[in-house]
């Protein structure tokens, strides 16, 4: 099946997995909003000063020095402007009644007690007017977004200090293969591979802020698969396993899926990684990811990723594209969609991709050196120079 068409098919069976929470909102970065943030007041919330220097009326300004008959500095609350005179006002600082104008300082004259304008001063110079950001009732985050940074300050510019978020997804991880031993806890034998899959899908969980539920190695042992699979879904809103789902007569996990639930979905047309099963263990949705290392990392940023944002009630999960100009040939066309691990570099003529040597789904060094997937569709060649869609790496997994 086609990577759009399995990803629609997916996504068609995703529906928000988990409840909503109140969240402090200095923890919520990277939750998903689960109602519209509205804003209860205007920012700014009168009109304020945009600079350092005199706040006066601009009618007044080249009649002469003018007496300063107050000082205005951030945070404190001005006394109405007496006519004829011009306040010292500080930037932020609120603008006093009857002012309607800020000269700064470079622009003028200080002379004792007094200051002289040079030059013109309009209406509203260098005046910030209250709502210039945020008007009150403004909805200011709607729901599903996933939180940023900037959209934390944005929230606590209107003096929320707790938001409604959906809680935190609980994703199991499974490890598949009798030919896998984990880091530390013993020597890898010939014939044998350390489990590099449960750290790198771990890694990707957590900087989509899910909570991993770590599964660790099943068996290749049809009763040993079943057993993992059904505590698995006891635990977890989704599971996601590597390997076992591909034909060999000890990939087990596509038939312990069927005999728990349901198998929806199995091959992609896309390289690498096409075997890839979707599903539910009992009701808990299920997601079998390919054995190979590289396989693995580019199946969860095409199809594990959305639909985890989407289980976490996220309404934006499309990837990010770009266009660059390809750095490599493609001589013969595929059957299947292709994603190249390439690396995208900046020039003063826009952006240059080039493809990683080794394409092999083995190679997992490919992914750590590479920060692009170039995107090659089936039938498809690509001359130096053609230009290709790059989906950038440090966009999908975060």
């Amino acid at each position: 099946m086609p990577v759009e068409d399995a990803l629609s098919r997916i996504l068609a069976h995703a529906e928000t997995a988990v409840s909503p929470e109140h969240c402090p909102l200095i923890d919520a970065l990277g939750r998903v909003l689960a109602v519209d943030l509205v804003a209860p007041l205007a920012v700014p919330g009168a009109d304020n000063s945009a600079m350092d220097g005199f706040a006066l009326r601009a009618a007044e300004a080249g009649s002469g020095p003018l007496p300063v008959s107050q000082r205005v500095p951030a945070g404190h609350r001005p006394t109405p402007l007496a006519p004829g005179s011009a306040a010292r006002i500080f930037t932020g600082a609120v603008i006093p009644e009857g002012a309607d104008a800020v000269v700064m300082q470079e622009d003028c004259d200080i002379e004792d007690d007094s200051v002289r304008v040079r030059g013109d001063v309009g209406v509203g110079q260098h005046i910030r007017k209250r709502g210039q950001d945020i008007h009150e009732g403004d909805t200011i985050l709607t729901a599903g977004r996933r939180l940023r940074p900037q959209d934390l300050g944005l929230a606590a510019s209107v003096g929320l200090s707790e938001v409604l978020v959906y809680r935190t997804l609980r994703v199991a991880i499974l490890s598949t293969g009798d030919e896998l031993v984990e880091p530390g806890r013993g020597v890898a034998a010939p014939g044998q591979l350390y489990n590099s899959n449960r750290f790198t899908l771990a890694g990707l969980l957590k900087s989509l802020g899910a909570e991993v539920i770590d599964g660790g190695i099943v068996r290749d042992d049809p009763a040993a698969t079943t057993d993992a699979l059904a505590r698995a879904a006891d635990a977890a809103d989704l599971i996601i396993t590597s390997g076992g789902v591909s034909v060999g007569e000890e990939d087990h996990v596509k038939a312990a899926v069927q005999s728990l639930g349901a198998l929806d979905l199995w091959k992609l047309a896309i390289k690498p990684g096409k075997p890839l099963a979707f599903g539910r263990v009992g009701e808990t949705p299920f997601l079998g990811l390919p054995g190979n290392p590289s396989s693995v990392f580019v199946t969860f940023c095409l199809v594990a990723r959305p639909l985890l944002l989407a289980l976490q009630g996220a309404s934006d999960i499309a990837p990010v594209t770009a266009r660059a100009r390809a750095g490599f040939t493609v001589n013969r066309a595929g059957t299947r969609q292709e994603y190249l691990r390439a690396t995208v570099t900046s020039d003063d003529g826009g952006m240059t991709v080039s493809a990683f040597s080794n394409q092999s789904s083995g190679v997992l060094s490919s992914v750590s050196r590479s920060n692009a997937l170039a995107v090659i569709p089936p039938g498809t060649t690509v001359a130096e120079g053609d230009t290709v869609e790059v989906l950038l790496l440090d966009l999908l997994t975060g």
